[in-house]
């Protein structure tokens, strides 16, 4: 063996122990995520409703003297928040006060999360780019390097935010969850030894093509992520406009999160701005395939799956712009889009043959 075979060997050896040292770290951030929703306490407006619930008619008449009241010796300064309809199907709700509840303990155990996170992403980029040089190309010719990739540009999409000052902290639970799932399948199944590239492979267009869709699946997987929760809070948030009353745990942990109006403009901005480089990422796989196989479209598996999942996330985009579809029905049609990336690159990789077979799993 020469010493660039063992140079690169050994680079290959140290990626791996990156990514295992990663899912370490991130581990960590899952359990410290965790105890912030679990030590955070309800927020001041479900704490303050429940106090006035619980105190009837003497919490009313208190409040209506000195605008205090006292339940259990203990004091509720705020009236409840309360729900309005600002128009047919719309509702005005604030905002919950994050995974942390508002309070000291569980806004501790929060910002070490992020932390940890933070060092997780650093040590798994390190693996990706320690990856590449073991190979000396772009680390994602393959399904494994693809999701160690995809993994880090989510969550540094999620600490880009974060460092925006945008209210994303309830991200990094589902985020961290999915990441561990995603690197626990790319090193038990998907793994494979670095290698070189076939000869169609060896293109420019390997950076620009695949980068442009790692980074577009990462940001759809973020406002997936905001349209699942927004579902959810909007369930929760019609069977209290409707008098209903929801468990304690689905009170506990719903009305931590932003409104259902707010996790939807969330999900439709972060799909909306990705869309055109989704679009961008078909075109440049076109004039990558005319450049290796001589044609710009053969009707591939993955070329059809990449235009379904383009055709999905237009319909959603049109449908949300609609009066008579913004809401659940768009929010269903966004998750339809997500199912068709995520059968777009394990589905057809797998289990359908095509000329994108070749770099295998």
């Amino acid at each position: 063996m020469n010493l660039a075979a063992a140079t690169n060997e050994s680079l290959a050896n140290t990626s791996n122990v990156l990514i295992y040292s990663s899912m370490a770290v991130y581990t960590l951030a899952f359990f410290a995520h965790i105890a912030e929703w679990v030590l955070g306490s309800r927020s001041k407006v479900g704490r303050t409703a429940a106090a006035l619930s619980a105190s009837g008619a003497s919490a009313s008449a208190s409040a209506a003297t000195g605008g205090k009241a006292r339940v259990g010796g203990t004091a509720v300064l705020d009236r409840p928040e309360v729900i309005t309809r600002s128009a047919t199907g719309t509702r005005d709700v604030p905002d919950g006060p994050g995974a942390a509840g508002g309070t000291f303990k569980g806004d501790l155990w929060g910002r070490i999360a992020v932390s940890l996170t933070v060092v997780a992403f650093l040590v798994e980029a390190s693996g990706v780019a320690t990856r590449a040089l073991s190979v000396q190309r772009a680390p994602w010719a393959n399904m494994y390097e693809f999701s160690i990739t995809f993994s880090t540009v989510a969550v540094g999409s999620y600490l880009v935010l974060l460092a925006l000052k945008k209210n994303v902290r309830w991200i990094g639970l589902p985020l961290v969850t999915t990441v561990l799932l995603d690197l626990g399948i790319a090193v038990t199944t998907l793994y494979t030894d670095s290698d070189q590239l076939v000869p169609a492979l060896h293109s420019y267009w390997l950076w620009i093509h695949v980068s442009t869709a790692i980074i577009c699946g990462a940001v759809f997987y973020l406002g997936a992520v905001g349209t699942v929760l927004y579902l959810f809070r909007d369930t929760y948030e019609s069977k209290l406009a409707s008098g209903g009353t929801p468990g304690k745990f689905a009170t506990s942990v719903m009305e931590r999160l932003p409104s259902a109006s707010t996790l939807d403009k969330f999900s439709y901005r972060i799909n909306a701005a990705v869309f055109p480089l989704w679009t961008f990422t078909i075109i440049a796989g076109a004039i990558w395939a005319g450049d290796a196989w001589g044609r710009y479209w053969g009707w591939d598996p993955k070329e059809v799956w990449s235009f379904i999942t383009w055709v999905a996330y237009a319909a959603y985009l049109h449908a949300r712009a609609t009066a008579g579809w913004k809401g659940r029905k768009a929010a269903y049609l966004a998750l339809v889009a997500f199912a068709c990336w995520l059968f777009n690159y394990y589905g057809v990789n797998i289990f359908v043959s095509g000329l994108h077979s070749y770099a295998g799993v």
